[in-house]
């Protein structure tokens, strides 16, 4: 039976031409993915008032025929606030904002903001900081020697997070927005899945 999975990218104009060009291997069996239409358009929240307007490529692979998302990185998977909204809201947490300053700073219902932060719990900041570490080094390895202190493991994690999204960007000359390499670098999982519903 055919099931969806969803790939975040950086750049879709880039992984469009990877795509078209059949280079672009199934993360599951490592095939070959083909063009197989769009996803459902998505405008999700910004930062403020801004709204971002996304209508995802959908591809399938030719040998197990999953498909795949390929979600632009500046989107989070099954998220209504693009990936900048919600990092800027976790920066706060990691400076010691709690849920109530965050939300009347952001303009975001508080218990919107709850959520996310339930999201970034211990568990998951672990997760968000060894995503960091990974990035540090394949990237820089020099991220590691001085990182700026920390109050906690989320914090330590966005600032390596945010080390190796500047480093690629210097580096590469490329134009991308930190948040959506940031985005990138976690896997499009800046928060803890939502957990599924119980039937």
């Amino acid at each position: 039976m055919e099931t969806c999975a969803v790939m975040v990218v950086p750049c879709p104009e880039r992984a469009e031409e990877i795509l078209l060009a059949g280079d672009m291997p199934c993360p599951r069996c490592r095939g070959v993915l083909r063009p197989f239409g769009n996803g459902r358009t998505r405008t999700v929240r910004g930062v403020g008032a801004d709204t971002v307007t996304v209508t995802p490529r959908r591809a399938r692979c030719a040998d197990c025929q999953v498909t795949q998302i390929l979600l632009p990185t500046e989107l989070l998977v099954r998220r209504a606030d693009s990936t900048e909204a919600i990092g800027n809201a976790l920066v706060a947490k990691a400076g010691g904002a709690g849920f109530r300053s965050i939300a009347a700073r952001f303009g975001r219902p508080e218990s919107t903001v709850r959520r996310w932060l339930r999201a970034v719990r211990e568990p998951h900041a672990q997760w968000l900081y060894q995503r960091g570490v990974d990035s540090a080094v394949l990237v820089d390895l020099a991220l590691l020697d001085w990182p700026a202190p920390q109050k906690t493991t989320l914090g330590h994690g966005l600032n390596l997070l945010a080390g190796a999204a500047v480093h690629v960007r210097d580096s590469f000359d490329i134009n991308d927005p930190v948040w959506s390499l940031i985005g990138f670098f976690a896997h499009g999982r800046l928060l803890a899945p939502p957990r599924p519903l119980l039937s």
